[in-house]
C-alpha cells in the first residue's frame, strides 16, 4: 500500500485512494497506475523481457531446448520435443514468434517463447 497517495493528475482532487494496482480518483473517475520508484531502470526504460516456460529470462546468443513437439508445415516429421536450439536471437515477430533461430535439418524459423527452455 501506498502511503502518500499522488493527487489526481486530471482534476489534482487529493481524494485519490488505491484500488489493486490502480489509484482511483472517486471525482472525476480517473484511474491510473502510479509510477514506481524502484529504481531498476531495466523496465522502466522500455527494454522487454522475454521470459521461457518455466520463467527463465532469455537473451539474444542463449541455447534454448524445445519442451513439446511441434508441426511445420511443409515437413512431415515437424520438430520433437528435447531438440536444441544454438545463438537465439530476440525479435519482436508476429502473433508471439519472438524467438528468431536457425534449427539443424529445418533451416531458419521463429518460435515462440513458451514452447522453449532455457538450457
Amino acid at each position: 500500500m501506498i502511503e502518500n497517495l499522488p493527487p489526481c493528475p486530471q482534476c489534482s482532487s487529493e481524494y485519490t485512494y488505491e484500488m489493486n494496482n490502480l489509484v482511483v480518483c472517486p471525482e472525476c473517475g480517473h484511474e491510473w497506475v502510479p509510477a514506481a520508484d524502484s529504481g531498476t531502470g531495466a523496465d522502466e526504460a522500455g527494454e522487454r523481457v522475454i521470459k521461457d516456460a518455466v520463467g527463465n529470462v532469455l537473451s539474444d546468443g542463449d541455447t534454448v531446448t524445445v519442451v513439446k513437439a511441434l508441426k511445420v508445415k511443409g515437413n512431415p516429421s515437424g520438430i520433437k520435443a528435447g531438440t536444441k536450439v544454438r545463438n537465439i536471437r530476440l525479435v519482436d515477430g508476429v502473433d508471439g514468434h519472438d524467438i528468431d533461430c536457425r534449427i539443424d535439418g529445418f533451416g531458419a524459423m521463429q518460435l515462440k517463447s513458451s514452447v522453449v527452455k532455457k538450457a
